[in-house]
């Protein structure tokens, strides 16, 4: 079922700079960028490392005091079929955050869930990607 690791996401407290950093500093570049209402989120992809991105995201009003090392928000997998990828899971004991895939920035069919020290992972079935 588990294809690969898709991203990590990182909670920042200044978009502009975490992207300069990530590009200027390791390389990687913007794919994509948007905004809901609560939060910021960015996509950021590497040429030599094409199936993994890093999701930076910043709460447009924070709730509260962000690590002064950063905080690693969660591990996602890519999956062909997010609703299969539920079903199968579903059997196996796995409980999901909502009843049902929730739609990215992207496009990307998305869904979260916790492991067994309550670390937040994701299914994410993928659209297909266009490079900014």
């Amino acid at each position: 079922m588990i294809k690969k690791a898709e991203h990590i996401a990182i909670i920042v407290t200044d978009m502009d700079r975490s992207i300069e950093f990530y590009g200027g500093m390791l390389g990687y570049k913007l794919r994509i960028r948007g905004q809901n209402p609560r939060r910021e989120m960015a996509f950021l992809y590497h040429e030599d490392q094409p199936g993994f991105e890093i999701e930076l995201i910043c709460d447009l009003q924070p709730e509260g005091e962000y690590s002064d090392k950063g905080i690693v928000n969660h591990l996602a997998f890519t999956v062909d079929n997010i609703e299969e990828a539920m079903d199968y899971y579903r059997i196996k004991g796995i409980e999901f955050n909502s009843n049902k895939p929730n739609t990215a920035i992207d496009g990307a069919q998305t869904i979260f869930f916790t492991g067994p020290d309550q670390e937040l992972l994701q299914f994410v079935q993928p659209v297909k990607r266009e490079r900014v």
